[in-house]
């Protein structure tokens, strides 16, 4: 039992060292990305592509719903205390700093982690990896970087397009509980709106979208030589990066409001 244990918490303990050593030489290896020749350059357009515009209708959908189910829940309740108002603070807390950001990795992580990790595992499996370092090429520079730069460019400016099309499109939603003209309501949502929420919101997501980057090419990248090993690096990279995401959710929320108290 004791030794079980052990055993488990010594593998935890070395994955976790290498993903933050994985992690380290990713960063190094940004500046270099940038001189790159066009084909680093184009993974990163097609990641952005595949990460931040093809999922723009689903995040479309999920935005509007939220908004839709925090003003038919909310309004009456508030209605009935005579707190209308307070609708547009809880909007803002609910869209922009706290389910937007977390939402929107778990888009990405549902179609982009197994995408990635497979995809980086299957090289692995075919030699591709090793054909890249007998001509002197650093695959974690060439294949690493332009998926964590894309992935963490597409989840920013996602959860951007996320919290402004949930609180425009819950104007909607309002129009059919109690119609009102849409400058008061977009007054009342700009006057709530305080750079702190903007600021949180903004950190999650960079935190996130390098959290499940990482997560996705480190997995893809461990696997060693069966071919078995490609579904099950994508199915660690998406629990791994569900765990991770929601940790740093709780730490960066937990931060804001102790921030707030003092």
């Amino acid at each position: 039992m004791v030794k079980k244990i052990g055993s488990a918490i010594l593998e935890k303990t070395a994955n976790v060292t290498y993903t933050i050593g994985f992690f380290g030489k990713i960063l190094r290896g940004v500046p270099i990305f940038f001189w790159r020749g066009k084909t680093a350059h184009k993974v990163l357009i097609m990641q952005v592509l595949f990460t931040f515009v093809e999922a723009l209708s689903i995040s479309s959908l999920l935005a509007l719903g939220i908004g839709a189910a925090v003003n038919i829940l909310g309004l009456p309740i508030l209605t009935g205390f005579s707190q209308q108002q307070l609708i547009y603070p809880l909007l803002i807390t609910i869209i922009t700093r706290e389910l937007g950001p977390l939402l929107t990795a778990f888009i990405i992580i549902a179609r982009s982690a197994t995408a990635i990790a497979t995809e980086v595992a299957g090289m692995v499996i075919s030699h591709e990896i090793e054909a890249y370092i007998s001509v002197g090429v650093d695959p974690v520079e060439h294949i690493a970087v332009p998926r964590f730069l894309g992935v963490t460019i597409s989840l920013f400016l996602l959860n951007i397009y996320f919290s402004i099309f949930g609180l425009a499109g819950s104007f909607f939603i309002v129009q059919l509980l109690s119609p009102m003209p849409a400058t008061d309501y977009f007054d009342n949502i700009l006057k709530n709106l305080t750079l702190a929420d903007i600021f949180v919101s903004l950190v999650k997501s960079l935190v996130f979208g390098m959290i499940l980057a990482v997560l996705a090419t480190s997995k893809g990248f461990a696997v060693e030589r069966a071919s078995t090993e490609i579904p099950q690096a994508g199915l660690k990279a998406v629990t791994a990066a569900f765990g991770w995401c929601i940790g740093a959710n709780l730490l960066v929320s937990g931060i804001f409001y102790m921030m707030q108290q003092t």
